[in-house]
């Protein structure tokens, strides 16, 4: 009898990197899919479920203007109750970190029911860094049954908390599995700043940054090293997607907006997104994922934060942790830039993240949890 898995998320990060899963679930016999959705972020979690083709089965639709914290977790739990109650799910699936992560968590627990966790393991250590993304992780790894962690290092984690390693299977990240299936060379970008873009003859950066933790001062020194690096190289292009936080893309307006040499564009979907990254020389960034993404297609990452719960990347050398410093990001990017043989070096080095495979290695893993298989799935990156 095939066995009900319900998915829960509710951000766009989350949906990219549970997307291919979910697609391979659709189409596995062993299993009957049910697509839950917190609408945590509304329309970049619609602009994934329409490119990957997916429907809700339930959408609890939560955003709200300067929603906090407090109002997503308790409309989360409150709005799942009933759906869990009626569904009764074999295994929930949660994915990563975020507040519709640990609070569909919570929420099934209070029903006893199984949680599997996509991408456990990453660890900071300090659970104001980055927040409240650190704590939603440890504690959705105290609820789950079965953890599904991208690397080795992760699982470590995992074994030093306690967590039974019969019930830890190292997958790689789904998220190279989404990347790769996207990524075309022949794509046309829709943007008018990206339509025509020269990225053969142009040294071009990637900035992303929208972490609390980096508003105020520290995006302020992270503006003022990008600015420094046009006025030294004169062939560097930026392109920055300014988020949609309005204290963002105030100060991006008032720093960056006169700079011919730098391109404020909006929010891009995931599909023009991911061709943008194949294309740059460079990445600069506060997120998590891309810190993995960007690797898989051969391009260095400099994180923008104090912390990384990614540490491989940096051991691996397809990453540098430069904080928010702008002296450190300046050095560090002009080096890049400027030294080929530091590039290279940077550019080739193996992404621990994933080769593409994810997706089938955690659905061995279910298939041995349930018992459709007595041959529990090797570890990827075991030899490492």
């Amino acid at each position: 009898m095939a066995k009900k898995i319900m998915a829960i998320f509710g951000t766009r990060p989350e949906a990219i990197k549970m997307a291919p899963l979910l697609k391979a679930l659709q189409k596995n016999s062993n299993y009957k899919l049910v697509l839950t959705v917190t609408a945590q972020h509304r329309e970049m979690l619609d602009q994934v479920l329409e490119l990957f083709n997916l429907k809700a089965d339930y959408d609890l639709d939560i955003m709200q203007k300067k929603q906090s914290l407090n109002g997503i977790t308790v409309k989360i739990i409150k709005n799942l109750a009933p759906i869990l109650k009626q569904e009764k799910p074999d295994l929930l699936l949660v994915h990563g970190d975020t507040t519709s992560t640990f609070a569909g968590a919570l929420a099934s627990f209070y029903q006893q029911l199984k949680i599997a966790h996509i991408e456990a393991g990453l660890r900071t250590h300090n659970k104001y860094s980055p927040f409240p993304e650190e704590i939603n992780r440890q504690l959705t790894g105290v609820l789950a049954d079965l953890h599904f962690a991208p690397t080795i290092k992760a699982k470590e984690n995992l074994l030093l908390e306690n967590i039974n390693k019969e019930k830890i299977f190292v997958t790689g990240n789904t998220v190279i599995d989404a990347l790769l299936s996207v990524v075309d060379s022949n794509y046309k970008f829709a943007d008018s700043t990206l339509y025509n873009f020269d990225f053969k003859h142009k040294q071009t950066i990637l900035l992303t940054t929208h972490r609390r933790e980096n508003l105020g001062e520290p995006m302020e020194n992270i503006f003022r090293a990008i600015q420094k690096l046009t006025d030294k190289i004169s062939d560097l292009e930026v392109i920055f997607p300014v988020h949609l936080n309005p204290v963002i893309r105030e100060l991006a307006a008032e720093m960056l907006g006169d700079n011919s040499q730098i391109h404020l564009i909006e929010p891009l979907e995931y599909l023009p997104f991911a061709n943008l990254l194949a294309r740059v020389d460079l990445v600069l960034t506060d997120s998590g994922g891309i810190q993995e993404e960007a690797p898989a297609l051969g391009k260095p990452v400099l994180v923008l934060r104090d912390t990384t719960e990614r540490p491989e990347a940096i051991s691996a050398g397809t990453v540098i942790k430069v904080g928010t410093d702008s002296e450190k990001i300046y050095q560090e990017s002009f080096n890049l830039l400027t030294k080929k043989e530091l590039y290279q070096q940077r550019s080739s080095a193996v992404n621990p993240y994933g080769d593409g495979k994810a997706v089938q290695r955690i659905i061995n893993a279910l298939d041995f949890f349930f018992k459709f298989t007595f041959e529990k799935p090797a570890d990827f990156l075991a030899d490492n």
